[in-house]
């Protein structure tokens, strides 16, 4: 049995009440279940969220809501694994057999159907704890910079001021958009950026994560460029 965990708490503060705040026409939330329910490989889709309203929209939209969260699982120094591990195991404690777990995110809105699929055949086709969406960076990360307190710069790879581009290594960083989990990796919250997860490489042009109002910004700007290829791709 497989199920998603969508996490979605109430009390985001940079951008208030922004996993149900209305993006392209639905509250953010509903673009991950959809792309959940239309990916027809969960047995059950559940948000994990402390907040009443969270849970009735959520169910509007198609997923279910046993519970609410804990408080001590929804203050913002919690991380996503323990609020997935407290899913699956509730899941578990009720007599599910469940060997997968794909945690989605709540402000996912480019999330592909066919990355839900692919990611779980990766997954399955290997002895992998973890497969997660990826990009590249659009920058080298060895050429990269900071301000110095006198407001000049200087580098953090100063070694590499001369390495043309073309000859560092590739760069990925976390897509924010889900994570496909074995049922034992989850309950045991082992770390996801590790050598027993595989990433799955999806476009640059396709990846936002969302925390500011200024990545919010953005990604209305990509929107009409991408959505027509999100659910059913």
């Amino acid at each position: 049995m497989r199920i998603a965990v969508i996490p979605a708490r109430g009390g985001s503060k940079r951008i208030p009440r922004k996993n149900i705040k209305p993006f392209c026409g639905k509250p953010m939330i509903a673009w991950s279940i959809e792309a959940a329910k239309a990916a027809n490989v969960f047995d059950h889709i559940f948000v994990s969220t402390d907040d009443q309203e969270i849970a009735e929209i959520a169910r509007a939209w198609g997923a279910e809501t046993p519970f609410l969260r804990e408080v001590d699982l929804a203050n913002d120094m919690i991380g996503t694994a323990p609020v997935v591990a407290h899913a699956t195991q509730w899941a578990l404690d009720h007599g599910l057999p469940i060997t997968t777990v794909c945690c989605i995110y709540a402000t996912a809105p480019f999330i592909r159907v066919e990355d839900l699929r692919q990611g779980l055949h990766l997954l399955e086709s290997g002895n992998w704890d973890y497969v997660f969406t990826v990009a590249a960076f659009a920058a080298p990360i060895l050429r990269a910079f900071q301000p110095t307190d006198n407001g000049g710069v200087e580098m953090f790879f100063p070694e590499h001021i001369a390495t043309r581009s073309q000859d560092m290594p590739t760069a990925l960083h976390d897509a924010a958009q889900f994570y496909w989990g074995r049922t034992d990796a989850w309950i045991s919250q082992r770390p996801v950026f590790q050598l027993h997860s595989h990433p799955l490489v999806i476009p640059r042009w396709r990846v936002q994560d969302i925390d500011t109002v200024e990545d919010w910004e953005r990604a209305q700007i990509m929107a009409p460029a991408i959505m027509g290829s999100l659910v059913g791709s």
